[in-house]
């Protein structure tokens, strides 16, 4: 016999009655940020919201091609820290900022520099421009980095006073450790970069 939480139909109905999947509220194109304020979803703060859902989901993606643990295990950190920085893009009056699971800082961007440099022990230096692609982790991360680059050309849009320092610093770290996890997905998969 099933036991209760076992069961996906019970479960379904649980989950649904706490988070409901659609609400009718953005059947007219406005959606609400953090502060209770509704906007149009073109508006540039949903917008830049977007691009970093749009990361995510690139991520989703790269674990999805298949990486191995340690690279997995980053990735998972980064969609954790992705969810944060999109609540405080979601947040104008930067409410929210002060809990501790939306805040990201100087050691999240240290963490990925950590990663960063430790990843290129295992790679050749770079001669010149490399091409895009390789195994589909590879490509997937790719992917992932030239949609980073999108969202941190939006989150600067939003102006210098709209997010905090960190904010930026943060997505610019991490399109820089997904170039370097494509080329080390590569590498470990014997794949051979083609350059330019």
């Amino acid at each position: 016999m099933r036991r209760r939480e076992d069961d996906p139909i019970i479960a379904a109905r649980h989950y649904n009655r706490y988070v409901k999947i659609y609400t009718r509220t953005g059947d007219f194109g406005e959606t609400g940020l953090l502060d209770g304020q509704r906007v149009l979803k073109t508006e540039s703060r949903v917008d830049a919201c977007g691009e970093v859902d749009e990361v995510n989901a690139c991520l989703g993606l790269l674990l999805g091609a298949g990486v191995e643990r340690d690279l997995a295990d980053m990735v998972l950190q980064i969609q954790r820290e992705l969810f944060s920085l999109g609540a405080s893009l979601a947040d104008p009056t930067s409410r929210a900022s002060g809990h501790a699971k939306v805040t990201l800082n100087e050691i999240d961007v240290r963490r990925l520099e950590g990663w960063i440099d430790r990843l290129e022990g295992e790679l050749e230096p770079l001669r010149q421009f490399i091409l895009p692609g390789g195994c589909p982790a590879a490509a997937a991360s790719h992917l992932a980095r030239a949609v980073c680059r999108r969202a941190e050309r939006r989150i600067v849009g939003l102006g210098r006073d709209a997010t905090a320092s960190v904010v930026l610093a943060y997505v610019n770290r991490l399109s820089d450790l997904l170039f370097v996890l494509a080329r080390v997905a590569n590498v470990r998969a014997g794949v051979t970069e083609h350059e330019w």
